[in-house]
């Protein structure tokens, strides 16, 4: 059952994000709190010591210092900076963090430069009206950043510790 939570609950959540994010420009503030409480249940229950839960929480926290001066100054929207304060915890300090922040960032810039291309094409008008892409071909709004925390989280997933934890658990049986 801890084994399924851990292999569930970030990838949905993730998930979830990157295609609301994508439909409505908006990340609903539950899914940070959705990633930050079962991970205060999860990772606690998995044998991790104090320490260690500590330096994930810290880990969120100074990634959530740093995403909301970037939302204070209009760099960053809201729920892109809670959501990757959240996605934080679950990696901690550590190379798995930077990692994630790598690719998410990478996948970030790949998509702002594809959006822009897409918004200055002929092709915007026509899915202008399209529920799916309406957003992305609306050159007044900026870029669904969730998709990108969305992929990256997904793709670096394998490697975080309770990951890690869960899935030489299911192999030991």
């Amino acid at each position: 059952m801890l084994e399924a939570s851990i292999l569930i609950v970030f990838p949905f959540c993730m998930a979830f994000a990157a295609i609301s994010d994508m439909l409505s420009m908006t990340i609903a503030n539950r899914i940070p709190v959705l990633l930050v409480a079962s991970f205060a249940v999860i990772a606690p229950l998995t044998g991790m010591d104090w320490q260690s839960l500590g330096l994930h929480f810290a880990a969120g926290g100074m990634v959530l210092a740093l995403t909301f001066g970037l939302f204070a100054v209009g760099a960053m929207g809201g729920g892109d900076a809670k959501l990757l304060a959240a996605t934080s915890l679950w990696f901690g300090f550590g190379l798995e963090l930077l990692q994630y922040l790598v690719a998410a960032s990478f996948i970030g810039g790949l998509l702002t430069i594809g959006i822009m291309s897409f918004r200055n094409s002929f092709l915007a008008a026509f899915v202008s009206h399209n529920l799916f892409l309406r957003h992305i071909a609306n050159a007044k709004l900026g870029v669904p950043y969730g998709i990108a925390l969305g992929i990256g989280g997904l793709l670096t997933y394998p490697s975080s510790p309770l990951m890690v934890w869960a899935l030489a658990r299911v192999t030991a049986n």
